[in-house]
């Protein structure tokens, strides 16, 4: 992949086609210059078609040139493909937790699209799902707590209903993105947050304050949505002005928990002659604030669905595909070696993935070295040291026993159970 990763920054180093565009263009200026002074003089003709040889060939030889260049830089990186990327067959599913669930990746396969906005291909899958319903594979039963082969049928029993209800909160979803990200309007935002407030609040979300602060720095700067009317203003005369009465309007209710900013808001009204100089010009700074609020109203909305903010059929094949070479690289090591994987709650190697990949934290037990699952989770002794479950069963023997780190001592009804 190194390799690959090379050739591909000498192609679009090399691959460019600005140059030769210039100089195709620089061609067709001459022509047409040409063209013009025998229009403008004919007599002129072959004295103009004479100068005219030698720089058309020099330009086209530039553009031969610039071509070849591209072409040597499209056969290298063809040749570096096959390399990177030999034909080699899949893992097998001998582990596959969910093969024995195909009921749950249907339902993950219809929520995407339906988080996606494909609303008639989600339809669609849902009734030919329904239609022929999943068979579950003969095979042992390796998933700890995922729900039977019925939970499809149970949420989706006549095809059409719960995926006409989640159609309609999830087109409610994209016609207020809609007109956050393309129109720059937060009316309807706004009062989808007024009608949630009270949960937003139990939640501890700023989304609703987010959205009055941005409508607040729209009327201050005088920025109008890019439709030209907003389903929330309701007028033109923006300015410091219409943001002060904004704000005595709809600020009141976030006095208690968001002072500070409004002080900042609103002390910013004495600058607003020379605001670029002002110490307020970083919360007047709106170049990427409408995908933040477009960011933050998407985890909130599908949270409020008990959804998370990212689709998990995407973050399960981007954290598949991440950790694929990994553990292909494992189980053809393990049949070398004649071993096998046995361990179903845990990966038998580290799989590193960036961090917006990782959910769960993971504890291993510092003495017997393996990882904590449901059945064994970590205890905390009441020195703060933390072990394993079966490590604290097997060192205690339900008797009063001693830290493996410290002097201590305590008594297994002592430990407390660490969630993590």
């Amino acid at each position: 992949m190194e390799t690959l990763s090379e050739e591909q920054a000498k192609l679009e180093q090399r691959g460019s086609l600005d140059k030769t565009i210039g100089d195709v263009q620089a061609t067709i200026d001459l022509l047409v210059n040409a063209r013009y002074a025998i229009i403008t003089n004919p007599d002129s003709a072959g004295k103009a078609l004479a100068t005219l040889q030698t720089p058309v060939k020099k330009s086209f030889d530039r553009v031969k040139a610039d071509l070849s260049e591209i072409h040597t830089a499209l056969s290298e990186y063809g040749k570096a493909l096959p390399k990177a990327s030999k034909d080699k067959p899949f893992p097998t599913a001998e582990n596959d937790a969910l093969s024995s669930h195909p009921s749950l990746v249907n339902r993950a396969i219809a929520m995407h699209l339906l988080r996606e906005g494909q609303f008639g291909v989600a339809s669609t899958f849902i009734a030919e799902a329904n239609s022929h319903p999943p068979h579950t594979a003969a095979i042992p039963d390796t998933s700890s707590g995922l729900s039977d082969g019925i939970r499809w049928e149970q949420d989706f029993a006549d095809g059409t209903f719960k995926s006409e209800s989640l159609q309609r909160q999830f087109g409610e979803m994209y016609h207020i993105l809609s007109s956050l990200r393309q129109h720059h309007d937060l009316g309807p935002a706004i009062v989808w947050a007024r009608w949630h407030s009270a949960i937003l609040e139990a939640r501890g979300s700023n989304l609703e304050f987010e959205l009055h602060r941005l409508q607040f720095v729209c009327l201050f700067l005088g920025v109008a949505p890019l439709n030209g009317q907003s389903s929330f203003s309701g007028d033109d005369s923006n300015g410091p002005l219409k943001a002060w009465q904004y704000a005595k309007t709809h600020f009141a209710p976030f006095q208690a928990r968001y002072g500070r900013e409004i002080q900042q808001l609103l002390g910013a009204l004495a600058f607003h002659q020379n605001l670029s100089d002002s110490p307020y010009r970083r919360t007047f700074h709106t170049d990427s604030a409408w995908e933040d609020v477009a960011t933050s109203f998407t985890r909130e909305f599908c949270s409020l669905l008990g959804l998370s903010a990212d689709s998990p059929l995407y973050i399960a094949a981007t954290a598949g595909a991440i950790a694929l070479p990994t553990l292909v690289k494992l189980q053809n090591i393990m049949k070398e070696k004649r071993t096998e994987w046995t361990t179903v709650h845990e990966l038998p190697v580290p799989t590193p993935l960036p961090p917006h990949l990782i959910f769960h934290s993971i504890f291993v037990c510092p003495v017997s070295k393996e990882q904590a699952t449901d059945a064994n989770p970590p205890m905390m002794m009441p020195c703060g040291h933390v072990i394993a479950k079966e490590s604290l069963d097997r060192i205690s023997k339900g008797a009063r026993f001693k830290c493996p780190y410290c002097p201590s001592e305590s008594r297994p009804s002592e430990a407390r159970k660490v969630v993590l």
